[in-house]
């Protein structure tokens, strides 16, 4: 795992800048991406440059630092990630004729792109990864980012500077580039609690989007290509689904699974396992130390709050399956701690509260084992969240709707009402405990949407949005989002898998898979998704829907398969997420650090936000205990600009 990072100026430009101290002010900003080894490459015209930062994992030796340059000499990479096929590619690469230095896997991608090309040669990659690729030839520049938006590339042009890196903050490091806030990323980073991609913070900087290629020529002039395409996969499993019965599902999935683990087992350092306890990280674990030839490690994060903590399930697997398993408990001042790191680490505003323990769980692991597998990806493919299932999921559009609208304003109306005036804990205990969760304010507050809402086409973004902030940027108007353009496809005629395959454009490469890589990698930590293999993906979408949740209960398949391993009463119990108990600390110990960020007269002397509007709303969450994400979103914008004072806002 690395990090990459590169400035190409065109070809009939003469700007007057250094490239090589360019090149190599960016590549340093990515020492933790990789702390083992750096190396630039400057053009001989010295209009571009690439650069690298090493976290050496496979091939130890010399021979796998970049830049590498291929044996023909025509093609330079720079390449972020890690290919599962790795040794498949290579016979392959010897056969034709090609001789390998090493057993990195960043000369297979190389060879392989310089011998069939990057559209033959993307196909046959297995795993997670992002890469830059020229040809000295055509001057052309390729980015790629891959599948499922697992490892991720900035890039932009600034005057006729072009530029990419493995993070925002290489390409702030470029001579000459002022930052500029973008206040329409902004106004969708307040709905979402992240930046969706294309988007970044920054005007006139993008995200990749996945299966995505970028084509830079030298004259300027880029095209972006889709090399893989998840909305025709969806489709096309909708059109014509296995014909499996459940045995049959699971006999193809179980092999499927167990390869996707074995082939990220393969490294040249000490590996583990990140364990919730939960179906995911369970699956992942067992799996894992069926094919370990020693007991494995396994590491969780626990918290002396209980309705927070799942620690003590961690370990009750972690002891089933016979594991060597760590685990720390994360208090008030050591999350704090880690608050004012957070708009470094992420770069841009991010406000999943679980990026806390995710720095934390990193932070421990890394002093146990360089690479660790995780269950990241199995809500999203297998239907694991609360929102699928069938009171908050399939067809609620159309449960919803046979409701009379002023009936349903009634409703929404009662609602909000008991939330005002109810506290959460005390509603939570009246209920049965399979229906208890320290996220029910937040499904309270999804049902209350859904319920004022009138088109079919936003029902996803009332699932999953938070309205409280649209009209709190001064200047700001939402930026359009991938979910956008699907939210009334027609071609879905499954509202469950039309919301699966929303998340896993947006929600999991944007939140879930941004939040482990920039945590992870903070403390050169390499994170493996198993249940992310596209051909798991590939091969979930084309199941018969009604094994995705079975007689209510979600993630069947991935149950069946785990139960083989671990009894059930270790892992059925409600979902809780890996949030953390913000709402404790923030009207305890955490309270003058927030209100001193969203302080009126701070606030107005800014000229970003509405200050009436920011205040009240904080001074409503403390009284109702309403609106926790929201207020979260809106302190880590606040943090974020604290951080970046320099930025043009």
């Amino acid at each position: 795992m690395c990090g990459i990072a590169g400035i190409v100026l065109r070809v009939d430009s003469s700007p007057k800048i250094n490239i090589q101290a360019n090149i190599d002010r960016m590549t340093d900003t990515l020492d933790h991406r990789g702390p083992d080894s750096r190396g630039t490459w400057v053009d001989p015209d010295k209009k571009t440059a690439l650069g690298y930062r090493r976290l050496a994992v496979r091939d130890l030796s010399p021979a796998g630092n970049q830049p590498m340059v291929s044996s023909c000499g025509r093609f330079v990479i720079v390449y972020n990630g890690e290919i599962y096929s790795h040794d498949e590619i290579a016979a392959d690469l010897c056969a034709a004729g090609r001789t390998l230095r090493g057993h990195s896997d960043t000369e297979v991608v190389l060879e392989a792109c310089a011998l069939w090309g990057v559209k033959k040669a993307l196909p046959r990659l297995i795993g997670m990864f992002a890469f830059a690729l020229y040809d000295r030839q055509t001057r052309d520049l390729v980015l790629v980012r891959d599948r499922l938006g697992i490892k991720p590339i900035y890039w932009g042009q600034v005057d006729r500077v072009f530029l990419f890196g493995s993070e925002l903050k290489a390409l702030r490091a470029a001579e000459g580039w002022q930052p500029r806030l973008d206040r329409d990323a902004l106004s969708a980073f307040l709905r979402y609690s992240y930046i969706p991609t294309p988007h970044s913070i920054y005007q006139g900087i993008h995200k990749l989007e996945p299966g995505m290629t970028l084509t830079l020529k030298a004259d300027g002039t880029y095209q972006k290509t889709r090399y893989w395409d998840l909305h025709t996969i969806v489709v096309n499993g909708l059109a014509t689904p296995a014909d499996l019965s459940q045995d049959e599902a699971i006999e193809q999935l179980e092999p499927l699974l167990a390869d996707a683990v074995k082939r990220r087992m393969v490294s040249d350092v000490p590996i583990g396992t990140l364990l919730s306890g939960g179906i995911d990280s369970s699956l992942v674990t067992a799996l894992a130390a069926e094919q370990s030839p020693q007991p494995l490690h396994t590491f969780a994060i626990g918290f002396a709050k209980k309705s927070f903590d799942e620690a003590p399930y961690a370990r009750a697997v972690a002891n089933h399956i016979g594991t060597n398993h760590t685990e720390l408990y994360l208090d008030p001042s050591d999350a704090f701690s880690l608050v004012n790191k957070l708009p470094l680490v992420y770069d841009e505003p991010f406000a999943d509260s679980s990026q806390l323990p995710s720095m934390m769980v990193s932070e421990m692991t890394k002093r146990h084992v360089t690479v660790a597998l995780s269950g990241d990806g199995g809500d999203e493919i297998f239907a694991g969240y609360d929102h699928y299932r069938h009171r908050l999921g399939p067809n609620i559009y159309q449960k919803v709707g046979i409701v009379p609208p002023h009936l349903r304003w009634l409703m929404a109306n009662i609602l909000l009402r008991i939330q005002d005036t109810a506290r959460p804990n005390k509603f939570t205990n009246l209920l049965p405990y399979a229906l208890r969760s320290p996220l029910l304010t937040d499904k309270v507050s999804k049902l209350i949407k859904l319920l004022m809402t009138d088109n079919p086409g936003r029902t996803y973004q009332a699932l999953v949005g938070r309205f409280e902030w649209h009209d709190a940027v001064l200047g700001g108007h939402e930026a359009k989002t991938i979910p956008d353009d699907f939210m009334a496809d027609a071609t879905f005629s499954d509202f469950l898998t039309k919301m699966q395959f929303l998340d896993t454009t947006s929600y999991l490469h944007d939140d879930i898979l941004t939040k482990m890589d920039r945590a992870s990698m903070a403390f050169s930590l390499e994170v493996r998704v198993p249940l992310l293999d596209h051909r798991v993906v590939e091969m979930a979408f084309q199941m018969p829907r009604d094994l995705m949740i079975h007689q209510g209960q979600s993630k069947w398949l991935l149950r069946q398969i785990l139960y083989k391993r671990v009894p059930p009463h270790l892992i059925d119990r409600p979902k809780m997420g890996f949030g953390v108990p913000l709402e404790g600390w923030l009207r305890d110990s955490w309270r003058p650090w927030a209100e001193a960020l969203l302080d009126p007269v701070r606030l107005k002397k800014q000229g970003l936000f509405v200050p009436e509007l920011v205040w009240g709303r904080w001074q409503n969450y403390l009284t109702k205990r309403k609106g926790l994400t929201a207020i979260w979103n809106m302190l880590m914008a606040q943090a974020w600009l604290e951080a970046n004072p320099e930025v043009t806002l």
